[in-house]
């Protein structure tokens, strides 16, 4: 498949077949580095207007940083770190769950990752939502904490 269909489907109205897909990236991302040429493209996603492809992006791209030799994702981390106070309080959610295995792909960047789960400001969302999301917060600490 080439890219502009791959993105084609991860942009797609049909959410179920992009879901699939997206795992299937992220799967095969764990296994070897057949994504990481498509890394930039994938970045692009991280600014779509619709929150589910910005957490495919986040996925695909969490998935592809144990590849990364060419500093893309540290030139990248300010953009990512964004999102832990995504609009979309899911979205927040789904960075946040990928941050500490970042953070052990590329250690060199656990202390800004830290950083900006500490500082995290929760109080654009919902009350519903804020504990959920501080909750999250907690467990990626503590899981980068036991990494260490």
């Amino acid at each position: 498949m080439d890219f502009d269909a791959c993105v084609a489907c991860l942009t797609g109205k049909d959410a179920k077949d992009a879901y699939a897909f997206t795992q299937q990236i992220v799967a095969e991302s764990r296994d070897s580095d057949a994504w990481y040429p498509c890394f930039d493209r994938f970045a692009e996603l991280l600014r779509h207007k619709n929150s589910l492809v910005r957490n495919r992006a986040i996925a695909i791209l969490a998935a592809n940083a144990r590849w990364d030799r060419e500093g893309k994702f540290d030139a990248l981390l300010d953009e990512f770190l964004s999102h832990v106070t995504d609009v979309k309080p899911i979205t927040a959610r789904q960075c946040v769950a990928v941050l500490p295995d970042i953070a052990e792909a590329k250690p060199e960047l656990a202390s800004r990752i830290r950083a900006a789960l500490e500082q995290a400001d929760l109080s654009g969302y919902p009350d519903s939502m804020q504990p959920l999301v501080l909750k999250d917060i907690v467990a990626a600490l503590r899981k980068m904490e036991r990494q260490t």
